[in-house]
């Protein structure tokens, strides 16, 4: 048998190569103890939780006018009632969420309500459409950026993909170093959108209504070529319920608050529903700003417009670019051109960027929320270096990359995928909220505490019919364009939730701690312990091994060595009877020169000759301190350790030898020239093991 065939692969010098890049793209790593300093105020957490509602203005009026551009212009005077629709709806929405931060702060959302109130497969349906929808609104928002970007930059154009992925990677690297951090940096952008949009708006209203200005945008001339002339009775309502459901894109992320009250300073629930009703008053009046805008402007877009818009009777061609409605109010309100309105096209194009990064504070607290809960692996319940929910942030980069990757970073594709999940999540939360008043209502005695909750039961009960009908709206008209995806998407996470449940809830089971224990197999004491030392050649590393396999005094003790070249397994013969080991050698033929399963299959058989026999099979291993040491060493002793881990009764050791390149080597070598130093003070063992700590935990040894 080679003489490296038990030789490890740690190494204290990768973990700091690793560690070097990392710490300077996250930052350094913070104490548990600080997470209160992680924790959003009001003025932070608006811009962080609600830029998906606040950007959505920038093209759900646009949806609402593309819809009604089937029926022609004539079918915009609809527009202001939609907008109406979409008001209250929006307000209702809010008012309800505002009752579930204050019902139930823990920031489980839509998830906790739906499952405390309509059992754990509505829960369970509820996070999987918001977990798609996480998803979702990263890949749009990013490929939305990315359109608006292109217009000035055409390498974003030629390398849609690419960009798309790279911004990905860098909103991800942002919230890694934590979601304070990060709402800092989004909070300038954002603010300067909305505020961009409100003077856009209060600047329009003085020169229509004081000025009288005639304000016309860049398609006001242009006219729209119906699909469908004369609509009426079911067709005109479909047709408004359509548009209805595409303004309602303004409503996503509106969820996101409920879902991250635990990173609101305290008072959590109040904070966050402040910023609920700030978010909701902000996102109501620029929507209606703009299509009230949109309309004095006369504003024209077509579903297809290189056919469908026409000047002078002519189609525009292939070659016409429609911009979205906010820049055509913005051109014909502050002029194309001016400061104003390039200050607005830039903030609306990055907003759209940082919208996805309300999906990177939900899905991480949800993801975390539902790993407690056992449906998701454990370890997105676990905070990373910055006290961010890392693993949560990575995941959701990942499946928002693969996403953008199959469709190419186009939006138009991608929004048909898009809002079905957050209706899904509205309808059933809002249902959820019905039955928690009607409990409270059964039991609840005071006048005054009555009327509240039958009001806000009214409102929850409202808005589920609202949702309700929004979401078959939105099913009906978007199935076939691509919004069985998401229901796909929705079915595959709740499959794969159920299953992680189902696994955890069996090995609970499994490994629960018996109330007779002297009944249980398991502990029961072993009739005799069999160690077994795995050897390759005499080294120090081997009688290490062996002098602690002595040590541990076990029933019997052998050494075994696999013969995988006949002269090696005679020359290691002959050195142990030279020596005079006093314990058995056992060789094992390997005809295939292998050396794993010739191992497993003898432990294999000591346990088969004595089931109530423990085999502790000791393995001999250096420590090395390079990475490139680790290329000049195989993989024999993790091989083995892993495949032994499946045999019952059978126990791994590992006996570290650390090379003078180790960490813990260095150690000891600064110890013995301290000590035999002229004149050195000899230190106790207690001063010795203090100044030892902090490399010890350095040591690969010490992490394994």
């Amino acid at each position: 048998m080679g003489g490296s065939q038990f030789e490890p692969l740690r190494s204290s010098v990768v973990s700091k190569l690793t560690d070097v890049p990392k710490r300077i793209l996250i930052g350094r790593a913070l104490r548990s103890d600080r997470l209160g300093e992680t924790l959003l105020p009001k003025r932070i957490a608006l811009p962080v939780f609600a830029s998906d509602p606040l950007s959505s203005v920038a093209y759900a009026p646009g949806e609402v006018l593309l819809v009604l551009s089937i029926a022609g212009v004539s079918a915009y005077h609809f527009s202001p009632w939609i907008a109406v629709a979409v008001v209250v709806l929006m307000f209702t929405v809010v008012a309800s969420y505002r009752q579930n931060v204050h019902a139930y702060p823990s920031g489980g959302g839509d998830y906790e309500v739906a499952t405390t109130n309509l059992g754990p497969r509505a829960g369970l349906t509820v996070a999987s459409a918001l977990l798609v929808d996480y998803v979702l609104t990263v890949a749009v928002s990013i490929a939305s950026g990315i359109e608006n970007l292109g217009s000035a930059v055409p390498f974003v154009v030629q390398h849609k993909v690419l960009c798309a992925v790279a911004v990905i990677v860098l909103l991800t690297l942002m919230n890694l170093r934590g979601v304070k951090e990060s709402g800092k940096l989004f909070a300038i952008p954002t603010y300067v959108f909305v505020g961009g949009v409100f003077v856009m708006i209060a600047w329009g209203a003085f020169r229509g209504l004081v000025l009288g200005d005639s304000m016309r945008a860049p398609t006001a001339d242009y006219h729209i070529k119906a699909e469908h002339q004369g609509l009426a009775g079911f067709a005109l309502v479909f047709l408004l319920l359509r548009a209805f459901s595409s303004g309602c894109a303004a409503l996503t992320g509106v969820e996101a608050i409920s879902n991250g009250v635990p990173a609101f300073r305290k008072p959590k629930s109040k904070n966050a529903a402040t910023t609920l009703a700030m978010m909701g008053l902000l996102a109501v009046t620029m929507f209606c700003g703009i299509i009230a805008l949109a309309m004095t402007t006369k504003v024209h877009m077509a579903e297809n417009p290189a056919t469908d818009l026409l000047h002078n009777g002519v189609g525009l061609g292939s070659g016409y670019v429609q911009n979205p409605v906010i820049s055509q109010v913005a051109e014909a309100v502050f002029g194309k051109g001016s400061f104003l309105f390039v200050v607005l096209a830039a903030a609306t194009a990055l907003v759209l960027f940082l919208a996805a990064n309300t999906a990177y504070n939900g899905f991480p607290l949800l993801g975390s929320i539902l790993a407690q809960d056992r449906y998701l692996p454990r370890q997105l319940h676990t905070r990373g270096d910055r006290l961010a929910f890392s693993n949560g942030i990575v995941l959701l980069a990942g499946a928002a990359s693969l996403l953008t990757i199959i469709y190419g970073a186009d939006s138009t594709r991608l929004i048909q995928l898009y809002i079905v999940g957050v209706f899904v999540s509205f309808t059933l939360s809002q249902t959820g909220m019905v039955r928690h008043w009607n409990r409270h209502l059964a039991t609840e005695t005071d006048d005054a505490k009555r009327r509240h909750m039958m009001r806000s039961r009214a409102i929850n009960a409202f808005g589920a019919f609202f949702t309700g009908l929004v979401l078959v709206v939105v099913l009906v008209t978007k199935f076939t364009h691509g919004a069985w995806v998401a229901l796909m998407g929705m079915c595959i996470f709740y499959a794969t939730m159920t299953a992680i449940r189902r696994h955890y809830d069996r090995v609970a089971e499994e490994i629960a701690a018996p109330e007779s224990p002297a009944a249980d197999d398991d502990l029961t004491r072993p009739s005799r312990v069999r160690s077994v030392v795995l050897i390759s050649k005499i080294h120090r590393p081997t009688l290490r091994a062996l002098a602690y396999a002595k040590l541990m005094r076990s029933d019997t003790l052998e050494a075994l060595t696999v013969n995988v070249d006949a002269a090696e397994t005679k020359a290691l013969r002959e050195e142990w009877e030279r020596r005079g080991i006093d314990v058995p050698l056992k060789v094992l033929d390997s005809p295939y020169r292998e050396v794993t399963r010739p191992v497993i299959e003898y432990v294999k058989s000591l346990r088969a000759e004595s089931p109530r026999d423990a085999v502790s099979v000791i393995i001999p291993e250096y420590v090395v301190g390079h990475w490139y040491e680790h290329l000049l060493h195989n993989q024999s002793a993790l091989r083995l350790k892993g495949r032994l881990l499946f045999t019952p009764g059978v126990m791994v050791t590992s006996v570290p030898y650390q090379l003078a390149s180790s960490e813990a080597a260095k150690l000891r070598a600064r110890r013995r020239q301290e000590w035999s130093a002229p004149g050195a003070v000899r230190r106790g063992p207690a001063a010795e093991r203090a100044k030892a700590t902090p490399a010890a935990k350095e040591s690969p040894a010490a992490k394994d």
